[in-house]
């Protein structure tokens, strides 16, 4: 009785201020569904970087310290789901309690307004969110897919090899491990005379024509590493060559190097390719993971915000 009282009360006072009865207020009220996604927004932030605070400060760089990366990860999404509950909650209670009161509205219209407007407080909330995350997820996508494609590529073994310069000239081939073992095979034999090479201390004109050799090899090697198998002859008998004219040793055994070195650039190539792969499946298969639970933790932030939305328009009617 009391509550058709109240409504014949407010349709009354419409009626008086010249408004048709069912329209004494709007079906939503943006003003509060605004609100409720304010605060959410601005209490996930909060959450959130207490929740970043806390995991950082159980991790350490020492073997044998802080906690364990599997349940680290179980901690963060725990901390994420219960982010979602609490400030889901808190942004739907605050749309259902801030939202116009519906006199000609009854009982069941009323709890699915309720449910309505924290559900679209949560949704406004998450947009947000999103739009404002979006340039900051994207540049750390991209910047970790150019990271996993120099590792993936073979290329990366041997940096650039272009034109050398004499401030530069050795820092082409420098990289591990293709320039140490082009620097192995061109070592010459203990007790050996090689024919090309210069027994005084070389000028700057001699080392910048060894490194320019140098990376020679190191281009002969990375045109033939996609295609695998062993190098073709006359690359094999060149470099052969070479390796003869720089250490002193007979043209088999300089061909026997040159094999020997040619295998272990390839067996080089081929653990730093099965490692960029394994790396990019462990990606793929956290990434998979975070996701489904992200989905999980959206799903029960949108419940939580209905729910406390309705119990909100309930103390709002009180």
């Amino acid at each position: 009785m009391e509550e058709i009282d109240r409504l014949g009360t407010d349709i009354a006072a419409a009626r008086a201020a010249g408004l048709p009865h069912g329209r004494a207020r709007a079906a939503v009220s943006w003003s509060a569904i605004v609100a409720g996604a304010a605060g959410m927004a601005a209490f996930s932030l909060i959450l959130l970087t207490l929740g970043t605070g806390l995991g950082l400060s159980s991790l350490s760089p020492w073997p044998g310290s802080g906690a364990h990366a599997k349940a680290f990860g179980v901690a963060a999404v725990i901390w994420i789901c219960v982010t979602q509950v609490m400030s889901a909650g808190l942004g739907g209670y605050l749309a259902g309690r801030l939202r116009h009161h519906w006199p000609e509205a009854g009982t069941d219209e009323t709890h699915f307004r309720d449910t309505a407007h924290g559900f679209l407080a949560w949704a406004l909330a998450t947009l947000l969110s999103a739009a404002l995350l979006t340039s900051t997820v994207s540049g750390l996508v991209h910047e970790g897919a150019s990271v996993g494609m120099q590792n993936a590529g073979r290329a990366g073994m041997t940096g650039d090899v272009g034109t050398p310069d004499r401030g530069n000239a050795l820092a082409a081939y420098d990289t591990w491990p293709m320039g140490y073992l082009i620097d192995g095979m061109l070592r010459p034999v203990p007790g050996a005379a090689a024919p090309g090479a210069v027994t005084a201390a070389p000028d700057a004109d001699h080392a910048l024509a060894s490194a320019a050799r140098k990376q020679e090899i190191a281009r002969i090697f990375l045109n033939s590493l996609p295609a695998g198998g062993p190098l073709p002859p006359e690359d094999s008998d060149y470099v052969a060559r070479v390796v003869a004219q720089q250490t002193g040793l007979a043209p088999a055994d300089a061909r026997a190097r040159v094999t020997t070195t040619w295998s272990r650039v390839q067996e080089n190539a081929d653990a730093q390719d099965r490692a960029a792969r394994a790396a990019a499946e462990t990606a793929r298969r956290a990434t998979v993971h975070v996701t489904l639970w992200l989905f999980i933790s959206l799903l029960i932030g949108a419940f939580a915000a209905s729910l406390m939305a309705t119990i909100g328009g309930r103390m709002r009617e009180l």
